[in-house]
């Protein structure tokens, strides 16, 4: 079962949610595994506090010409998409800060003259978080591309019986990349405008990626009612409400769980945990 754990805007508390989730699974005996793909700004370990067994580059591929070979037919600036790669007469000019990886120039240039180079556009590392399977990706400073990377986490990941996939926030493509392949989506929101009005962002694109989902309230005790009505008229099930706490804010900026804090909120996410099971199954 994979779960993304996603939300329209940051701080909303989707890690929070997410590594609670992966803790209770683990406590209860699963099979759990948690990805951060929240590539540009992972911070997941700082609540489950990984011990690193693996830390390797990833790369991307970006086209490298051989001038010598080159015909000067421009058919290679003709099939790229994103301007990556622009032939002038008979030089051609590569941006690899624009490549997006396709390959297509490499497969339409009749001479041979295109070959893929590697290039380091960040770094993933994999460990254990005590029973959980922990593994993240860091985008490199002044990197522009964070699907090949999140794309790295994703293939880098065992098999597990659950396995909770932390989403960039937004609606954009990394976010995307991150909930492809997943069985259903967890939204999660605060009630406020900006909240709701991302929120609707979100849902809109849970439903295009047609991805089951459900929404969880943080901070549930504010706001005016505007997000529950919201989910009662699209017919969105409110899995869970979190209420602003301030012990609960104390602990995370220190770095601790909630489900480790509190046997209240630990019940609070296994009843949550057993929703989605539930959720998926149905």
């Amino acid at each position: 079962m994979i779960i993304a754990v996603a939300s329209g805007k940051g701080g909303t508390g989707k890690t929070t949610v997410a590594t609670n989730l992966a803790f209770v699974a683990a406590r209860q005996g699963r099979c759990a595994a948690y990805l951060d793909c929240d590539v540009e700004e992972p911070n997941g370990a700082i609540f489950l506090k990984p011990q690193w067994q693996q830390d390797r580059p990833v790369t991307s591929a970006v086209p490298k010409v051989d001038a010598g070979k080159c015909t000067g037919c421009g058919q290679c600036g003709e099939i790229c998409q994103y301007s990556a790669i622009l032939p002038i007469n008979r030089t051609v000019l590569t941006f690899p800060e624009l490549c997006h990886g396709c390959g297509g120039c490499v497969r339409v240039c009749p001479a041979g003259a295109i070959c893929e180079d590697a290039r380091e556009i960040g770094r993933l590392q994999a460990g254990h978080a005590g029973e959980v399977r922990f593994v993240q990706g860091l985008l490199n400073i002044g990197q522009a591309m964070s699907p090949p990377v999140i794309r790295a986490v994703k293939a880098a990941a065992s098999r597990a019986d659950l396995t909770i996939v932390d989403c960039p926030p937004g609606t954009s493509c990394p976010v995307i990349e991150a909930m492809r392949g997943a069985h259903y989506a967890l939204l999660v929101t605060e009630p406020t405008p900006f909240g709701l009005n991302d929120l609707t962002l979100a849902v809109e694109m849970v439903r295009q990626l047609k991805i089951p989902f459900g929404v969880l309230i943080n901070r549930a005790d504010s706001g005016n009612g505007q997000t529950r009505r919201y989910c009662q008229t699209q017919q969105i099930d409110v899995l869970a409400e979190i209420p602003d706490v301030r012990a609960v804010a104390e602990a995370y900026s220190r770095g601790v769980l909630a489900a480790e804090m509190s046997p209240g909120y630990r019940q609070g996410f296994e009843r949550l945990l057993a929703a989605l099971d539930r959720e998926v199954v149905s």
